[in-house]
C-alpha cells in the first residue's frame, strides 16, 4: 500500500489522531491546517486522497473542493454540520464522500480504503479498455455493450452512460443534480425525476440480483457498488 493521504483540519487533535491511524494502516500521510496550505501541499505532495474539513481558515473546504475539481484526487469531507444541504453542496463541488463529526475512526479508515480501491479499480479499468466485470455482469464502454452471464442486455444511450458512470466509480455518492450535469450535460432545473426514472429502468433490465449494483443513498442520490449482497427484506 503506497497511497498518499493529505489530512486537512484546523483542529490539531483531529489531525494527530487521523495521521497516526492512517500511518498505522500503511498509508503515506501529510497534514495541513488551512485551505491554502492544503492547496500548496497538493502541488508538492500530490496526494491520492484528501480528508478535508469544510470549516477551515484562510480558504474553506468548499472552495478547496471547487479549485480541485479537475484534479484526480479523491476527497472525503469532514463536517460538524448534520445538514443534508451541506453534504450535497460538497458533493456538487467535487467531493467523493462525506463524514459527519464526531466520527468513528474505524469508519474513516473504511471510507479511505474504499476510496483507494475505487481509484485503483478506475486505473485498472482504463488499462483494460474500460471493461467492468462483476460476478457475471460485464460492461464494455468501448463497444458499449452490457451482458449478464453472456446474455446481452439492451440499454439506451443515457441508461448506459448512467450505469457505466456509477459502476466505474463504486461507492462514490452522486446527487441527482450531479448526475444530470455529468450524464445529461445539463444544469439542474428541477428535473431530477428523470434520474430516478432511468435508475428504475436500469434496475428492471438488470434484474435480480444485479439491480443491487445501484444503491439509493436516501436524501442525496445514488451510488454504484462492486459487489452483490445476500437477499434482504
Amino acid at each position: 500500500m503506497n497511497e498518499k493521504i493529505l489530512v486537512v483540519d484546523d483542529e490539531e487533535s483531529i489531525l494527530n489522531v487521523l495521521t497516526c491511524a492512517l500511518k498505522r494502516d500503511g498509508y503515506c500521510v501529510e497534514k495541513a491546517y488551512d485551505g491554502q496550505e492544503a492547496l500548496d501541499m497538493v502541488k508538492s505532495f500530490k496526494p491520492h486522497i484528501m480528508i478535508l474539513d469544510l470549516m477551515l481558515p484562510v480558504i474553506n473546504g468548499y472552495e478547496v473542493c471547487k479549485i480541485l475539481q479537475d484534479e484526480n484526487i479523491g476527497i472525503i469531507m469532514l463536517t460538524a454540520k448534520n445538514d443534508i444541504v451541506d453534504k450535497i453542496v460538497g458533493l456538487e463541488l467535487g467531493a467523493d464522500d462525506y463524514l459527519t463529526k464526531p466520527f468513528d475512526l474505524r469508519e474513516v479508515l473504511a471510507r479511505v480504503k474504499s476510496l483507494a480501491r475505487r481509484f485503483k479499480k478506475t486505473t485498472d479499468d482504463r488499462r483494460n479498455d474500460n471493461l467492468i466485470d462483476i460476478h457475471g455482469f460485464n460492461i464494455n464502454k468501448k463497444l458499449r455493450t452490457v451482458s449478464i452471464k453472456n446474455l446481452k442486455k439492451d440499454f439506451t444511450q443515457m441508461e448506459f452512460d448512467l450505469l457505466y458512470l456509477l459502476l466505474l466509480n463504486p461507492n462514490v455518492v452522486y446527487s441527482r443534480e450531479r448526475l444530470l450535469d455529468i450524464v445529461w450535460d445539463m444544469e439542474y432545473v428541477g428535473g431530477t425525476r428523470t434520474v430516478d426514472t432511468h435508475v428504475q429502468r436500469i434496475r428492471k433490465k438488470l434484474g435480480h440480483p444485479y439491480e443491487q449494483l445501484i444503491q439509493t443513498v436516501h436524501g442525496v442520490g445514488y451510488k454504484g457498488v462492486d459487489e452483490l449482497f445476500e437477499d434482504r427484506d
